[in-house]
């Protein structure tokens, strides 16, 4: 079973190099890594095409944000699962994309997910949040509930069929893709009980500036989807409470 990993990129040459070495140190053989690059005017470019001779599948040339970018990125892969690195994260330790198969094969599953933790960007051994994916029900999708999208491997095949980001949102086109495939459409979801990526707190989602759009953004999906959209991301945020509260105590 082949993996595609994909990590977009623009001027980030102070973390793209960690979620780089992240993938290509797994110990999984059949890992098709693309590196989709804005154009980036710093020295992020420079940093992947380094790693050129290690396989990496690199395009730069500007786009019109990231969820242009992955979708590049999909349309590019060819393998059998589609996973996600965002450039200012790294994947857990080096038996993620092991377990990620090894779930597919056993489960026979569309979509798989798992745990993640947020880390202070500077000092990445700094806990901030600790996600919990927590067992999938459709319910709980209609309630705000959604899992951690870098813990997200699905198969592209489903990708395909289902429709890739919507790139007319800016910041909650992962959110919308979620609740299409994980409430409107019928995948066999399976939650995996393991830590699957370390995120730097600071990301499109959790930059304080962005909160009010990302607010006008999480209300205008959930009404495109039928939920009652102020009621779903107030919901949303609570979900996340408890995050910042358990990782206090690890």
């Amino acid at each position: 079973m082949k993996v595609s990993v994909i990590t977009s990129c623009y001027n980030r040459e102070a973390t793209i190099r960690g979620a780089i070495e992240s993938v290509l140190s797994q110990d999984y053989p059949d890992i098709e890594y693309i590196v989709v690059d804005g154009a980036s005017k710093d020295a992020s470019l420079d940093i992947v095409n380094e790693y050129r001779d290690r396989g990496l599948n690199i395009n730069s040339e500007p786009d019109h944000g990231m969820y242009e970018a992955i979708n590049k990125g999909i349309r590019m892969a060819t393998g059998d699962i589609i996973g996600l690195v965002h450039s200012d994260d790294f994947l857990y330790d080096n038996h993620v994309i092991s377990d990620v198969v090894k779930t597919f094969e056993s489960t026979g599953a569309d979509f798989v997910y798992g745990d993640g933790v947020y880390v202070d960007c500077d000092d990445t051994q700094k806990l901030v949040r600790n996600w919990r994916g927590g067992v999938y029900y459709k319910w709980k999708v209609r309630c705000g509930w959604l899992p951690l999208h870098p813990t997200c491997y699905i198969r592209r095949d489903v990708m395909m069929r289902e429709g890739l980001y919507n790139e007319a949102y800016k910041i909650a086109a992962d959110s919308d893709l979620l609740v299409r495939y994980l409430y409107k459409a019928n995948l066999k979801v399976h939650y995996m009980k393991r830590r699957i990526i370390r995120m730097r707190m600071g990301g499109l989602s959790t930059d304080s500036k962005r909160r009010k759009q990302m607010w006008n953004e999480d209300v205008r999906m959930y009404k495109s989807h039928g939920f009652s959209p102020i009621l779903t991301k107030i919901l949303k945020m609570m979900w996340k409470v408890p995050q910042f509260v358990e990782a206090k105590f690890l």
